[in-house]
């Protein structure tokens, strides 16, 4: 569900920008040291990495024409906790516009909105905790992330739909595209929920202490041993990004599928400077476009397919976990001044 830019004004992207980045910097100055405890760092890297490498499996939706990716909000904030997830999912979507153009750069504020805000900071916090109120039990586990999962995705394309209204994109009448961006992100919201729900389940049946310390927003206790656990989602990592996402579904995804169905095309024509500005930029950034090699043909398709999975994993690993460390250490600093001080 990213966004290209051609389906924002500049005014509606700048505006989600400040929002967007907004959101980062309260969410910097909100966390809690403990939410970024030495176990939790390296944590907050795989599971972005996992999830970078989710979202380049398409999956086809029987009967419709079109597929979906997962989004990852919800399953990074039952492994991390609401502000850390955000961190960790916007850094995805960061790295994913900026080096393989995947999602417009001036669309960037509205998809880490859409797809990080939504389910990170208000779906987690207001459903997906509820749920887990009187304990986590791979029932109530289960229940929580398929419904939070489906909210969550809802929202997000409703906030699309809201968002190229708002733009006055007059291609996609807002009738007949939220008649279509429900319907078909409701069948990918479910699927997303039950590989959240797997995915959770089985860390829980591992290491509890790991979704405990994330609901909870504590540290993970010192005597606890994370690493079978993060070996565990590395492994995973690797073969969903460097194998499985060369058999990712070739149809359109759900927003793609939708804009065609209203438009003729999957893709809308961007007009004005400030579009062709933020192409050349992302162009000049971005070393694997639409995660292949660039000019490459059919038969090099896939070894760029990979190795972009691969790449793209290890660069979201590095840059979350930097986050989380150069975050932990702001704090930890701050403590000790603060106690210096008094």
């Amino acid at each position: 569900m990213h966004m290209a830019d051609a389906l924002l004004s500049p005014v509606v992207g700048i505006a989600f920008d400040v929002v967007s980045f907004g959101a980062m910097a309260f969410s910097v100055a909100k966390v809690k040291k403990d939410e970024l405890s030495d176990k939790k760092i390296p944590l907050m890297g795989i599971a972005g990495a996992l999830v970078f490498a989710g979202q380049m499996i398409n999956f086809t939706i029987p009967g419709t024409g079109s597929s979906g990716h997962i989004g990852g909000g919800i399953l990074l904030a039952g492994l991390l906790g609401g502000i850390p997830a955000f961190l960790s999912i916007a850094a995805v979507l960061i790295i994913q516009c900026l080096f393989f153009a995947d999602g417009g750069l001036l669309a960037l504020g509205c998809n880490i909105f859409n797809m990080g805000v939504i389910p990170c900071l208000i779906v987690y916090p207001l459903l997906f905790k509820p749920i887990l109120k009187n304990g986590i039990t791979h029932t109530r586990l289960s229940l929580a992330s398929i419904v939070s999962a489906v909210i969550g995705l809802e929202l997000g394309a409703f906030f699309v739909t809201l968002q190229t209204f708002a733009s006055g994109i007059t291609e996609l009448p807002f009738g007949t595209f939220v008649a279509l961006m429900l319907p078909i992100h409701l069948a990918v919201g479910l699927v997303e929920g039950v590989v959240t729900a797997a995915v959770l389940c089985f860390i829980h049946q591992a290491r509890p202490e790991i979704l405990e310390s994330a609901n909870l927003a504590k540290r993970i206790g010192i005597g606890v041993s994370t690493k079978k656990a993060l070996a565990i989602l590395a492994a995973l990592t690797i073969v969903v990004g460097g194998v499985l996402s060369v058999f990712a579904s070739s149809y359109p995804d759900g927003l793609e599928w939708s804009i065609e169905k209203v438009a003729g095309t999957t893709e809308l024509e961007a007009e004005g400077s400030v579009h062709e500005r933020a192409a050349a930029a992302q162009g000049a950034l971005a070393f694997l476009p639409d995660y292949n090699f660039a000019g490459a043909d059919e038969e090099a398709e896939p070894i760029g397919t990979s190795t972009s999975g691969i790449l793209g994993a290890v660069i979201t690993f590095l840059f979350a976990g930097a986050t989380g460390f150069t975050i932990s250490r702001m704090k930890k600093a701050k403590k000790q001044i603060a106690a210096v001080t008094k």
